[in-house]
């Protein structure tokens, strides 16, 4: 009670006192006095757990590995999105890193419940196996960077570098310039394993035959040993050499000593995310097919300008990413899932690492260039296509 109220109060018992030693006279009824209220209280919104909600942006994450012995191609790709995010000026979705290293599947947990609609990542195949049906039951696509196409489809696609595709493109340069017959050396392993079994088939499709094909396990004089069992089937016209630069630089000497000078060396994709890998003499005039480096050279140096490093070759599929999320945007309302099925555009989406498409798989159709190693370079013999014809 207030002492407001209560002096009020005090007045009006004393006027009726008043009135009734007087004469009387016909007045309003008298009303009971407002019962005094109290100040409206203003209490503070709930703060909800995890990140605040955005209603202006559409969320998407990005599950990398940030710690650990990845951690460095993991930051790059993170870095390379941010750059993506501040050169296209997009206001329409908000990226946000999780930590792969940690545990993929709680990282793809904890996106989720904050709000994720999109997930770019994650690096590594058996993080992919993890989040992928987490993801789906959320009916969240990602869009992973791996290139093991056992992970592929259900709602995963599949940004990586694929070595089948490498494999094809360099196999059927060589026959258009008169290669008809191949021998290859296959490192034992997964790797291995898909590069044989692409390498026989694209053989095949260009019309030529494998005279012989080699496996090796990488150890001291494996490679060797195995280009001594290829060369007793010699003369070929090229050799395809499924693995790293470093190996294949000391096959190559080897296999021209048994074969020719003549025999052509072919490499994969591979090759291309070794930056000394024209820097190796024993590989002048070898061929390998990979995405174009035109505009990745433009987008490594604006790179090096902001972060004061070099970038991992793989950090432009983070890049890329972002340009294909920004460019469906458009046509994603905020709040609402993200449009999936504008993943399968035929005509496909364009980036640093040129042009690229989804097919059924999920796994990322690309165009490639067939580059030669020059005196200490690298020179495009063959362009990339800009696009995909209808």
């Amino acid at each position: 009670m207030t002492r407001r109220w209560l002096r009020r109060s005090v007045a009006l018992v004393a006027a009726s006192l008043l009135a009734a030693c007087s004469t009387v006279v016909p007045r309003a009824p008298v009303t009971a006095p407002d019962r005094p209220t109290r100040p409206a209280v203003n209490r503070p919104e709930p703060v909800e757990a995890g990140l605040p909600r955005d209603t202006q942006r559409n969320r998407v994450a990005l599950l990398v590995p940030l710690s650990g012995s990845n951690a460095g191609v993991g930051r790059s790709i993170a870095n390379a999105t941010m750059l993506a995010v501040l050169d296209t000026g997009t206001d329409k979705v908000r990226i946000t890193n999780y930590d792969t290293a940690t545990g993929a599947a709680a990282a793809a947990n904890r996106a989720i419940a904050e709000g994720a609609q999109l997930i770019l990542g994650p690096l590594l195949a058996d993080d992919v196996r993890a989040v992928a049906p987490i993801a789906k039951a959320a009916n969240v696509p990602v869009l992973s960077f791996s290139n093991d196409s056992s992970v592929a489809g259900n709602g995963t696609y599949l940004m990586g570098y694929a070595p089948s595709q490498s494999i094809d493109r360099v196999v059927r340069y060589a026959a258009g310039r008169g290669v008809t017959s191949f021998a290859g050396l296959i490192p034992n392993g997964l790797y291995g394993e898909r590069a044989s079994t692409a390498f026989l088939r694209s053989v095949e499709g260009a019309g030529g035959s494998v005279v012989s094909l080699q496996t090796y396990g990488r150890t001291a004089g494996g490679i060797a040993g195995a280009v001594t069992r290829l060369t007793a089937k010699a003369p070929y016209g090229a050799v395809l050499i499924a693995d790293g630069g470093t190996s294949a630089a000391t096959a190559a000497p080897l296999i021209k000593r048994g074969s020719g000078a003549t025999t052509h060396i072919l490499g994969t994709e591979l090759w291309n995310s070794e930056t000394s890998i024209a820097a190796k003499p024993a590989l002048n005039g070898a061929w390998f097919a990979s995405v174009a480096d035109g505009l990745y050279r433009q987008y490594a140096a604006k790179y090096r300008a902001r972060y004061n490093a070099a970038p991992y070759r793989l950090s432009s599929l983070g890049y890329d990413a972002v340009l294909l999320t920004v460019r469906i945007s458009r046509d994603w309302p905020v709040g609402r899932p993200f449009p999936e099925a504008r993943l399968r555009d035929a005509d496909g989406f364009a980036g640093i690492d040129g042009a690229f498409r989804f097919g059924r798989d999920g796994i990322a159709e690309r165009a490639l260039e067939v580059q030669e190693i020059q005196n200490g370079t690298t020179v495009t013999v063959s362009p990339a296509p800009a696009g995909f014809g209808k």
